[in-house]
């Protein structure tokens, strides 16, 4: 039995999720981003980043549901054009390292009251990671379908 995706059946159904789709990553990655900036010295200088961590959690963990969720109904649109393209599957790596780094060892460097040494390069690899993930999915309307290298 065949079932009609309802998102392909709608000229603006899919449009409307990206836009819930990017606005969940600019929650998720905005909120991390200024935790990051701010154990670089950038920015915030008023807050410890343990503070904006905290003042930020909820905020992040939102854009992350709302960004999971839309991007597996934006995945159930067309299955075979996304698991066969580089970008996305570079994207989902780059997802799910950040996402295991960020509750693990960034959320430790992150609660102490005072960063730690190696507070800088954690910020470093959490901003490398997202920024995977964002030039992945940039990248995944550019790129024909397909796994071959030649």
């Amino acid at each position: 039995m065949l079932i009609e995706n309802p998102l392909n059946s709608s000229a603006l159904a899919f449009p409307v999720l990206e836009c819930f789709h990017i606005v969940g990553f600019a929650l998720s990655i905005g909120t991390v981003a200024i935790v990051d900036f701010s154990l670089l010295g950038i920015g915030m200088r008023h807050q410890t980043p343990a503070q904006l961590s905290k003042d930020t959690a909820l905020w992040t963990l939102g854009g992350l549901v709302l960004m999971l969720f839309s991007g597996l109904l934006l995945f159930s649109s067309d299955p075979d054009m996304y698991y066969l393209n580089w970008p996305f599957l570079i994207k989902m790596f780059f997802f799910v390292s950040a996402v295991i780094f960020h509750y693990t060892i960034h959320r430790k460097t992150v609660s102490s009251d005072t960063p730690p040494a190696n507070g800088k390069m954690v910020a470093c690899v959490s901003l490398f990671l997202w920024c995977g993930v964002i030039f992945g999915g940039i990248f995944i309307g550019f790129v024909y379908p397909g796994l071959s290298l030649g």
